[in-house]
C-alpha cells in the first residue's frame, strides 16, 4: 500500500512504481580502488600487445600473469585471430588467467593509446588485502556467469528446476577450513531457509542434501551438494528474490557478509584460493559448452 497516494481526495491515485533494477553485478568504482590500492597508472602505445592467447606466465623466466584495469583507450579481444569484442573504460581485463593461473584464453591488444593499471599475483594479493570488496564482487560476476553456462551445458529450459554445482570437492574443504565449524548450519526437511522480499544476510553453501528454490510457488532450481544460493545478500544486500526451503535433511555453510569481509582481510590467500578455484571451474565449465 505504501505505493499508492492518498494524500490527495477526489484526485486521482498515483500509479504503484515501477520496480527498481537490481544494481549490477559489477562496480568499476570497487574495481578502481582495488587496482589502485596496490598498483600504479601506467601509458601504453598503441599496438602493444597485453598478453596472447594460450600465452603462459612462467616463473623460471620471472614472467608473471598480470591482470589491468582500463582507465582510457581501446582494447581489443579476439580468439583464434576473431574479434571478440572490446573492454569497456573502468573495467578489467585478464583476470580470469591471472587469477586462476592458467593459460591466457583469447587475445589482448591497445588499438590506441591506453591508461591501465596492471597487478601481478603478489600486489593481488595486497590489492585483496586492502579491497576485500573486490573478491565478493567478482565471485558473485563469476557465479552468475557460470550459472548461464550450466543452465546452457545442461540444456535445461528457463523455468525449470536443476542441479547446479559451483564449488568443487577441494573449494568446498577450503571454505570449511576457513569458516571454520560455527557456520555450519542444519535444517530438516521442509524446513524454511529464507523468504523472497526478506532482508538478507547470509550466503548459503550446501555441503549435505538438497535445497528448491522456488519463485511464487514455481521450482526453478534444485541446489545439491558444492550449490551455492542466496549470494547476492554478500554482493550487493539486496532483499531475497525468491524462497528456499530443504527438499531433504540439509547441511549448510552460512555465509555472512562481514565474516568473509574480515575473513579476505586476515587471510587475502582464503580470497585468492576461492577466486582461483571458481575461475577454473569457470573456464572448464566454458571448454565444456563450447
Amino acid at each position: 500500500m505504501d505505493d499508492l497516494d492518498f494524500s490527495r481526495t477526489g484526485g486521482p491515485l498515483k500509479p504503484p512504481a515501477a520496480p527498481q533494477p537490481q544494481p549490477p553485478l559489477y562496480v568499476p568504482a570497487i574495481a578502481r580502488a582495488f587496482f589502485e590500492s596496490a598498483g600504479k597508472e601506467e601509458t601504453i602505445a598503441a599496438g602493444t600487445v597485453f598478453f596472447a592467447e594460450n600465452e603462459k606466465a612462467s616463473r623460471i623466466l620471472l614472467k608473471r600473469d598480470k591482470m589491468y584495469l582500463l582507465l582510457d583507450g581501446e582494447v581489443s579481444l579476439s580468439v583464434k585471430g576473431k574479434p571478440l569484442g572490446a573492454v569497456k573504460i573502468g573495467h578489467i581485463f585478464g583476470e580470469m588467467a591471472a587469477i586462476s593461473d592458467s593459460p591466457r584464453s583469447a587475445t589482448a591488444v591497445a588499438r590506441s593509446a591506453c591508461r591501465v593499471i596492471a597487478l601481478d599475483d603478489k600486489q593481488f594479493a595486497a590489492a585483496l588485502q586492502k579491497t576485500p570488496q573486490f573478491a565478493l564482487m567478482m565471485l558473485g560476476v563469476m557465479i552468475q556467469r557460470l550459472r548461464g553456462m550450466l543452465a546452457s551445458f545442461l540444456g535445461v529450459p528457463a523455468g525449470k528446476a536443476r542441479d547446479a554445482r559451483v564449488f568443487d570437492k577441494k573449494l568446498m574443504e577450503n571454505l570449511e577450513d576457513g569458516l571454520g565449524n560455527q557456520a555450519r548450519v542444519l535444517y530438516q526437511q521442509g524446513k524454511v531457509i529464507m523468504v523472497a522480499g526478506q532482508t538478507a544476510a547470509l550466503m548459503y553453501v550446501v555441503v549435505e542434501g538438497r535445497v528448491e528454490i522456488s519463485i511464487r510457488g514455481a521450482v526453478v532450481e534444485r541446489v545439491g551438494p558444492g550449490g551455492v544460493f542466496g549470494e547476492m545478500a554478500l554482493v550487493d544486500q539486496s532483499p531475497r528474490s525468491a524462497n528456499a526451503t530443504a527438499e531433504t535433511d540439509c547441511a549448510l555453510l552460512a555465509i555472512n557478509r562481514n565474516v568473509f569481509l574480515n575473513l579476505v582481510k586476515s587471510d587475502p590467500t582464503f580470497g585468492i584460493a576461492l577466486l582461483s578455484a571458481t575461475a577454473e571451474r569457470v573456464r572448464n565449465t566454458a571448454a565444456g559448452v563450447n
